[in-house]
């Protein structure tokens, strides 16, 4: 962030006053390594390519528990939806699905666990009408969907565990302010640097100029 503002200084004084002011984040680390070699799916090449979607669960401080569903984009990053609610079904998460139809268009596969929501019969329907593979993963495998896995964890560090919320829609709030900031302020590395949001309108530029997307970011200063 400091980069993109064009502030420049010394990274061990930028992590010093980092960690003073209290902002350093727990580490998650690796509990063991895989027995043996994975074998990694081809990354996306387009928008829309491939989406991952997963349930994250938390409380309120009643103590009554509530699930957030988390979609994300895995080409550009984008997190398209964050639904939070007590209880999702799956006739529930089909017709998020269509709502971010409207606006961002649908996926050539989706990957998914084994949960009932994904397994529902709602769900399968939903699929089979739009042409859309459902890619379920191995069961008690999250790994096979690390892309997700990853993403909820950053969801939890930077949102669910530093709020305290009291009502479901405090809730929505707080979550959906995240997830826009997440998109259009956050940078990713993998991105060339750029916000999800920033990437995406490179990309529409690739698309409209022919030009491969590697060359319009380079041409726009940006160093991959």
């Amino acid at each position: 962030m400091l980069k993109r503002e064009g502030v420049v200084i010394n990274h061990k004084r930028t992590e010093r006053i980092y960690k003073e002011e209290g902002l350093a984040l727990r580490i998650r680390r690796r509990k063991k390594m895989a027995a043996i070699q994975r074998i990694e799916a081809l990354a996306p090449t387009r928008v829309n390519e491939r989406w991952s979607m997963d349930f994250v669960s938390d409380a309120l401080s009643s103590g009554r528990k509530i699930r957030a569903l988390t979609i994300v984009d895995e080409y550009s990053r984008k997190c398209h939806r964050i639904e939070v609610d007590t209880s999702i079904g799956g006739q529930r998460v089909t017709r998020v699905l269509d709502e971010i139809a409207q606006f961002e268009g649908l996926p050539s596969l989706i990957t998914i666990d084994n949960g009932p929501e994904f397994i529902s019969k709602a769900l399968d329907a939903w699929a089979y009408q739009r042409g859309i593979k459902l890619n379920f993963i191995r069961p008690g495998k999250p790994v096979d969907n690390s892309f997700i896995e990853s993403f909820n964890g950053r969801f939890r560090d930077e949102c669910l565990n530093d709020h305290w919320f009291v009502s479901l829609d405090e809730a929505r709030k707080i979550i959906e302010d995240w997830r826009i900031d997440y998109n259009n302020e956050r940078p990713h590395t993998s991105l060339g640097n750029l916000t999800p949001e920033e990437f995406l309108v490179k990309e529409r530029e690739k698309i409209s100029t022919g030009i491969p997307v590697e060359t319009v970011l380079t041409n726009s200063g940006v160093s991959l």
